[in-house]
């Protein structure tokens, strides 16, 4: 737990666990912290309140990072809309295979889903609207390849969004397989 109070929870998920559930029964981020609720293992949090907790927004199943949790139905509607009203900022750290040649860019590409592939999305003109703001900070040249790290800001929160943005750019992320090389 990174972060309580009584209407706010921000854990820090690991890779290889799914967010919410997709009904194959697979253990959730959010099971688990209902879970410690349930058995009193967080501090000002009431254990009546575990059936009331929502995770406010998502991470891919491989993506590690904050993952914020409403608390109660009271609060719930309020953290939604700072949320659709882009009143909370959305930064993510990646590691991008190759030398991104630019400095900051803003990639406003719609993504859609990939129709030879379910697992897939892919940059789409009939897709949704999606905007990610990339900034690099770092390039590094590391046994003969380049690396590059990038600050990432959505403004936009479509499914693989990072992922397949910059695969479209032609740096997809280190280790990616879905979308990498």
């Amino acid at each position: 737990m990174l972060y309580v109070s009584e209407t706010l929870l921000a854990v820090d998920k690991p890779a290889g666990i799914i967010v919410h559930g997709d009904g194959t029964g697979t253990k959730t981020l959010t099971d688990l912290v209902r879970n410690a609720v349930e058995r009193g293992a967080i501090d000002h949090v009431a254990p009546t309140c575990a059936p009331e907790i929502q995770a406010l927004q998502r991470l891919d199943r491989d993506t590690t990072g904050i993952v914020l949790f409403s608390v109660c139905k009271r609060t719930q509607g309020a953290y939604d809309a700072l949320i659709a009203a882009h009143g909370a900022r959305k930064h993510y750290l990646a590691v991008a295979e190759g030398r991104v040649p630019w400095g900051q860019r803003d990639i406003r590409v719609p993504i859609g889903r990939d129709r030879h592939d379910a697992r897939r999305m892919r940059a789409s003109r009939t897709g949704k609207d999606a905007h990610t703001e990339a900034t690099v900070l770092d390039r590094r040249r590391i046994d003969g390849r380049w690396y590059t790290l990038l600050d990432l800001r959505l403004y936009s929160g479509r499914k693989h969004q990072i992922r397949v943005h910059l695969a479209h750019e032609g740096f997809p992320l280190v280790g990616d397989a879905l979308y990498g090389a």
